[in-house]
């Protein structure tokens, strides 16, 4: 079990992170913490390289939060809305925090694109407020790949340093490994369970 989420990522390759990190701001319980983690102690096992990783990784977290652009650029307010009512509660959206985050975005303006990637609770649904804005799209990519190119260094350097720490204390590190998946689902979890549609909430 020690080995096992490790060798896992390890099989699956460059082109498994990049699904992995694709798929992580697409559905919510995916954590881009562990997989670059991960990565950075393979990195330090000398299993992965840093570069590929770092770059491929980075593809994968701008192709997933292309996906939420896109909705937001070609569905606007109009058909968002009620998808966002009625499957709010599996991917732990409300509608007012979409709201909410598109006049932030208005306020602040494009560059949040770019310092929400070091975010982790806005880096994706900020996405959403782009499209929705047709933001321009060199500039989303560019924000987006900036952005995480550097969360994602720091992800990797980090699991990098963690093998290095616990070079001697293997089952230490699976345990946090193991410990930061059961966070994410907990979290996931909890959210579904208390989210309560918006038309069956107290109003003030």
């Amino acid at each position: 079990m020690d080995q096992l989420i490790i060798d896992l990522i390890h099989r699956g390759g460059y082109f498994g992170v990049f699904l992995l990190m694709a798929l992580e701001n697409v559905v919510p319980p995916v954590p881009s913490e562990v997989i670059m983690g991960v990565g950075g102690l393979l990195v330090h096992q000398g299993r992965m390289d840093f570069w590929p990783l770092l770059l491929i990784g980075t593809l994968g977290t701008t192709a997933g939060n292309y996906f939420w652009y896109w909705i937001g650029d070609k569905w606007g307010f109009e058909r968002l809305e009620p998808f966002v009512e009625r499957w709010g509660r599996w991917l732990t959206l409300d509608w007012e925090h979409i709201a909410k985050a598109q006049q932030f975005f208005v306020r602040k303006g494009h560059w949040v694109v770019f310092f929400l990637r070091f975010s982790p609770f806005l880096r994706t649904i900020v996405s959403l407020p782009a499209g929705l804005a047709h933001m321009p799209l060199w500039k989303f990519f560019g924000y987006t790949f900036a952005g995480s190119l550097i969360w994602n260094a720091l992800l990797i350097k980090g699991g990098e340093w963690l093998g290095a720490y616990f070079a001697e204390s293997q089952h230490v590190l699976a345990w946090i490994i193991i410990g930061l998946i059961v966070l994410g689902v907990i979290g996931y979890v909890w959210r579904v369970m208390t989210w309560v549609p918006r038309s069956e909430r107290p109003t003030d």
